[in-house]
């Protein structure tokens, strides 16, 4: 199930939100969360059954390994049960996410012809698998409380981060689902849910899913496109994914506050950052301290030298890339910020001598082709992609480009408006403008969360708020996952 679809706007989430708070009103504490629980699942087996019965074993699994690794005294023991968690948890990411991958290289390889497991992916298994190391792992350490079955439930299949995130850890959502004050409705913790929810999906449906249109036919012609339509694609998708990725947070931001729960900061402006390490700051924040936290610390950090560090920070990188898929692009996608990342610590000093404005342009731009590659079906669309960057052609946009934005809705009305004659004498008008509006945007304007939490809920925001839901319900036509829940 989507945010962004007609059965979860009017049905699914009312129903969560008023059986949650009227079960907490009859004093039904446990019947509310199981309810809660509950309901996640529906809303993670809606499309498929065989992905609730994953994600299901996953929760007994590690609950029950959990269970038995804090039973044991000794060290030895324990270590066993954590080494039996983790190779659980890697070893159904890699069957169901990287086992045709390698198997397809090895048989490039090496000319054997092992056989496919061609398994689907199921959505948000590497969220969910991840939050669930981090409980094993804590465990371990020591830093878990005592959680029934039911509370750990509840924690992994939180329905607002289940399938895209953010990577909560079990300290920062179980005892917010515990506290008594959080079991009744809080008016202004759902007006900023609700002005949260409408910022997201006002980025997903109307700018995002806009802009896909432009990357699909971009990315589908890339032989035919000269440099002045391969930048305006290039920037589409950094548009895209910032725009649908900081959409999702925001929704998933937004719902959490309705149910009085706050889900950790993913996305922070991340365009607005002066360097590639900034930018990791700022861009899925709870996977950057994901892997801060449970990879690079354990490696050794900054502690073991200045080699060994760029070492670390590469390994991360890669590490991040592989993550987000299998394929080649995305492990040359995480190399490609893994060297970002070390340049900006060697000539740290001197770069800091550079007006800030200027760095900021020069990371949108770096990260912009990354995304490139990132996009890409394989490393060659991809650097061809690179290379029409230098082939000038005619220096006009290629028409089809030009035709998907300038035939939606809005400029369709702008039109009949008295536009219409600009728009036809100039039809890359629409496409530049809109681009850069966007840019500016993501460079100037104050983020979901700084709104959100500025305490401002008048007349002005509740209209803001009517007419983003409208307008984005109105164009629901196409209803469209988000890209995160590929990964």
């Amino acid at each position: 199930m989507l945010f962004n679809s007609y059965i979860f706007v009017f049905l699914f989430f009312p129903l969560a939100v008023a059986g949650y708070y009227w079960l907490h009103h009859m004093r039904l504490e446990k019947a509310a969360l199981g309810y809660l629980t509950v309901m996640s699942m529906i809303f993670y087996g809606y499309n498929s059954t065989r992905y609730l019965i994953i994600l299901m074993v996953s929760i007994a699994v590690n609950y029950l390994l959990v269970r038995v690794m804090n039973r044991w005294e000794t060290t030895a023991g324990r270590r066993l049960f954590l080494i039996l968690g983790v190779l659980y948890n890697i070893g159904i990411l890699f069957c169901f996410k990287y086992y045709d991958f390698f198997i397809g290289n090895v048989n490039a390889a090496f000319g054997t012809d092992y056989p496919f497991l061609r398994l689907v992916l199921p959505l948000g298994i590497s969220f969910y698998t991840f939050q669930q190391l981090s409980y094993v792992i804590d465990s371990y350490r020591g830093d878990c409380g005592r959680y029934s079955l039911l509370e750990y439930a509840a924690y992994v299949s939180f329905f607002p981060q289940l399938i895209a995130g953010p990577i909560v850890y079990h300290d920062e959502l179980i005892p917010q689902l515990r506290a008594e004050e959080n079991h009744h409705i809080q008016y202004g913790n759902l007006c900023r849910g609700l002005y949260a929810f409408a910022l997201g999906m006002a980025k997903k449906v109307l700018v995002a899913d806009t802009l896909s249109k432009v990357v699909t036919v971009g990315y589908a012609k890339v032989d035919a496109l000269n440099s002045v339509s391969t930048i305006l694609v290039m920037l589409c998708y950094s548009l895209q994914i910032y725009f649908d990725f900081s959409g999702y947070c925001d929704m998933a931001y937004g719902i959490g506050f309705m149910f009085n729960v706050e889900l950790p900061v993913n996305f922070n402006s991340p365009y607005k950052a002066a360097s590639v390490r900034e930018f990791w700051d700022r861009w899925h924040m709870t996977l950057t301290r994901f892997f801060t936290k449970y990879v690079y610390i354990p490696l050794g950090g900054s502690r073991r030298g200045t080699v060994q560090t760029y070492v670390n920070v590469m390994i991360v990188f890669l590490v991040s890339g592989i993550w987000h898929g299998a394929n080649w692009t995305f492990i040359l996608w995480g190399a490609v910020n893994g060297l970002g990342n070390l340049f900006d610590r060697i000539f740290d000093f001197a770069l800091r001598r550079i007006p800030r404005a200027v760095r900021v342009a020069v990371t949108f731009c770096f990260c912009t082709v990354a995304w490139s590659m990132f996009r890409a079906d394989s490393v060659g669309q991809g650097l061809r992609m690179i290379r029409n960057l230098g082939k000038y052609g005619d220096g006009r946009l290629y028409g089809e480009l030009v035709t998907i934005l300038n035939q939606t809705v809005e400029v369709r009305l702008l039109g009949r408006m008295g536009l219409d004659p600009l728009i036809q004498s100039y039809p890359w008008v629409v496409p530049v403008v809109f681009v850069l509006l966007l840019i500016l945007a993501c460079l100037m304007l104050r983020n979901t969360q700084e709104k959100v939490n500025d305490g401002n809920y008048g007349v002005w925001r509740i209209v803001v708020i009517v007419v983003l839901l409208l307008w984005s319900i109105m164009s629901l036509s196409e209803v469209s996952a988000f890209l995160y829940f590929n990964f």
